[in-house]
């Protein structure tokens, strides 16, 4: 399916969030933009760059876990009302070399929920629609207050 079979909507961020993966305020980030599906799904259309390239041509694996997080992540705050998450732990399954400057399509899910407790899952797939990498993730909602650290 293509963004414009699913009618998806914008998933908007602060202007000056500096997150690596999503923040529009960070010069050196992905700058990821993510669209919310009518099942509460995320879905992300990027193109990334070869400057974040393991191997000429592929995209490093780092990388490929920072994606896979993010959608993740998204899709928790989507269904979590905007309360924000961290990972607690996260798998991530590397199937195929992810190519850097093509098209990729990133999609999160959340599998389930408990209280402040959510599981996502989040795949990588090309243009071709073959899965190229998946994850599963563990989150725990941040609640506003004094840190306990």
């Amino acid at each position: 399916m293509t963004e414009r079979d699913e009618h998806l909507t914008p998933f908007a961020h602060a202007a000056n969030n500096s997150c690596f993966g999503c923040g529009p305020a960070n010069p050196n980030g992905l700058h990821l933009e993510f669209l919310l599906a009518g099942d509460g799904s995320v879905v992300s259309f990027p193109v990334v760059s070869s400057a974040f390239d393991g191997h000429p041509g592929y995209l490093h694996g780092g990388v490929i876990a920072t994606l896979l997080d993010e959608a993740m992540s998204k899709a928790v705050r989507a269904k979590a009302k905007g309360l924000p998450s961290m990972t607690r732990r996260m798998e991530v399954d590397y199937l195929l070399p992810v190519p850097s400057e093509s098209p990729l399509r990133i999609e999160g899910r959340l599998a389930r929920s408990e209280h402040r407790k959510h599981w996502a899952e989040a795949r990588i797939v090309n243009e071709k629609g073959i899965v190229l990498a998946k994850a599963t993730g563990f989150f725990i909602e941040v609640r506003p207050g004094p840190s306990k650290i």
